[in-house]
């Protein structure tokens, strides 16, 4: 009986210090202001161009980074804003196709964030400028019973290079961010 008892013991124990160890030693995610969207793979594009309604329309920033346009070809799109953008398509199109075009570029859809652990729904849902992490919980249908409610995990993508980080429920959710519920510990 004593050697249950102390295997039982040790194996509360180790639980309780596994539980304890959890998103406390990951770093807390900057809630940095926001700075201006950087297109990434998954991105959708509306692309206008008044000289060339062919040219017009919804492109994908590819897997690549790069959006492919009909005569144009592909242009880089991976960590730049729209602005930049919008000035690449003009400058080849201005070398090559039209002597001043008039060109608009505007995000139509952005790459999804995902969302996993103690929600009712985990998984792959559509990002909105302006979500929190509170919202992106809500959007999964809300906190199961057994999760952790004060902060959660978010690993985000900056500048080519993976960040994790512990976050609150008002930490700003980006496109791409993949955040997870923890479960309490009782």
């Amino acid at each position: 009986m004593g050697q249950k008892f102390r295997t039982l013991v040790a194996a509360a124990m180790a639980l309780l210090l596994a539980a304890c160890t959890g998103a406390e030693r990951i770093a807390p995610l900057a809630n940095k202001p926001e700075e201006a969207y950087r297109l990434d793979s998954g991105d959708t594009i509306r692309l206008i161009v008044l000289e060339s309604q062919p040219m017009s329309g919804e492109y994908t920033v590819s897997d690549a980074g790069t959006v492919s346009l009909p005569l144009v070809g592909p242009i880089p799109a991976r960590g730049q804003t729209v602005p930049d953008l919008e000035r690449a398509i003009f400058a080849r199109l201005q070398k090559d196709y039209f002597e001043k075009p008039n060109v608009s570029v505007e995000v139509k859809s952005f790459r999804p964030f995902f969302i996993l652990g103690s929600v009712a729904r985990p998984g792959q849902y559509p990002y909105q400028p302006g979500m929190t992490v509170l919202t992106a919980v809500a959007v999964a249908g809300g906190f199961t019973v057994r999760a952790r409610t004060d902060e959660v995990s978010i690993v985000r993508t900056v500048d080519g290079k993976s960040e994790e980080g512990v976050a609150q429920r008002s930490t700003q959710v980006r496109p791409g961010d993949v955040i997870y519920v923890f479960d309490r510990v009782f």
